[in-house]
């Protein structure tokens, strides 16, 4: 049986808690807002995922890195839509709190890929 990789796992479950975030922000129509948290909510895990195929450790690490990137501009949209009230505090604060597991694993896997 195989190990479960918990980044892949953490990341696809937040896209998915993300595509659902973005879904009550379009109802509000705050399309702008909604794509930005969609786009770099969703592309966290893609990253994760296109780095479990990576031909190098110096690619690998490039995509965990970028992974990493999209993690925090998602911080970004998502404090903004706390703050400016387009989402409640409650709907934020866990998806803040997943982030802030995925962004620790991810930089832990970014130090000890380098070599």
């Amino acid at each position: 049986m195989k190990d479960k990789n918990e980044i892949l796992e953490k990341s696809y479950a937040f896209a998915l808690a993300v595509v659902r975030a973005a879904k009550m922000i379009r109802a509000k129509h705050e399309y702008e807002l909604a794509s930005q948290l969609w786009r770099s909510g969703t592309s966290i895990g893609s990253n994760v995922e296109e780095a479990q195929a990576a031909q190098s450790r110096a690619d690998f690490r490039s995509k965990m890195s970028i992974a990493a990137k999209e993690a925090r501009e998602c911080c970004y949209w998502l404090r903004l839509t706390r703050d400016s009230d387009v989402l409640d505090a409650k709907v934020v604060a866990p998806l803040l709190d997943g982030l802030g597991e995925i962004k620790k694993l991810l930089t832990s896997i970014v130090k000890s890929s380098v070599g």
